[in-house]
């Protein structure tokens, strides 16, 4: 078993896994998951770690794998007015929602109230399949 303990801030070379996970697995400080070819993997940082989609981290033993932002179930919201946008997400934070936040879009996991709402502000909503990065805090520290 490789225990991973330590989440880097800087770009390592060899990295011997690659582990996809969704939002909300990425917001686990411990967890177990199994590797393709069965090794166990245990991850345990720091309580309140939050991964995002390019860490790595680092097991006891040096070696190294990398966090995937896994594809999955999403709602993005586009807009042809930024005002429009801007509105949508005051809305979305309003409700303390998880929210991915970029220039041209915003995406949020799949929820009927929240689309009835959106859909009721004007903007255009898509679901899809996504790696989905949302926001993770302003006094939230990585």
């Amino acid at each position: 078993m490789l225990i991973f303990t330590q989440c880097l801030s800087h770009s390592v070379k060899a990295i011997l896994f690659t582990l996809p996970l969704s939002s909300e697995e990425r917001l686990k400080s411990r967890h177990r998951f199994e590797s393709d070819n069965g090794q166990t993997l245990f991850i345990n940082l720091k309580r309140g770690t939050i991964l995002q989609d390019g860490d790595i981290l680092q097991a006891e033993t040096g070696e190294c794998l990398q966090i995937i932002a896994k594809p999955e179930p999403v709602l993005t919201i586009t807009a042809s007015d930024p005002h429009l946008l801007l509105r949508a997400a005051y809305h979305l934070g309003n409700r303390h929602v998880r929210v991915e936040i970029t220039p041209n879009y915003l995406r949020l996991a799949p929820d009927l109230v929240l689309q009835q709402m959106l859909e009721q502000l004007g903007v255009a909503i898509k679901a899809e399949i996504q790696p989905f990065q949302p926001e993770i805090g302003a006094y939230h520290q990585h």
